[in-house]
């Protein structure tokens, strides 16, 4: 069994930073790439950002430039550092892990979503 566990939600004003957490637990042999994606009332979910667990990243072209995700191969952990937020970044946000719990087969975990408000 696999949690992921996401933190650091909440309400900021436009031009404002928030750092999201998100911690995976259980019974972990290996992760590969972990994620943030959102999800903004009435739209679909979208990819944010990637990071592969050599660190390569990768980012949504709205976000790049303002957002960097970090991973922590020890804890087991991703974070988001959000800068510049804007109105429109407003969104539940999930991580997702790429997580084996046996060796060579991985499947994708979700975190249950934290809410990120931008608004003056």
């Amino acid at each position: 069994q696999v949690q992921l566990e996401e933190s650091g939600g909440g309400l900021v004003q436009p031009g404002g930073s928030l750092r999201l957490s998100c911690a995976a637990s259980g019974s972990i042999f290996s992760i590969n790439t972990m994620a943030w994606y959102r999800q903004a009332p009435g739209k679909q979910r979208e990819l944010v950002a990637t990071v592969t667990r050599n660190g390569t990243t990768d980012y949504v072209d709205a976000v790049r430039g303002r957002f960097t995700i970090s991973r922590d191969n020890t804890f087991n952990t991703v974070s988001l550092q959000m800068s510049s937020l804007k109105p429109e970044d407003t969104a539940v946000y999930y991580c997702k892990a790429a997580v084996a719990t046996i060796p060579r087969y991985y499947y994708d975990y979700w975190g249950q979503g934290t809410q990120v408000t931008v608004s003056s």
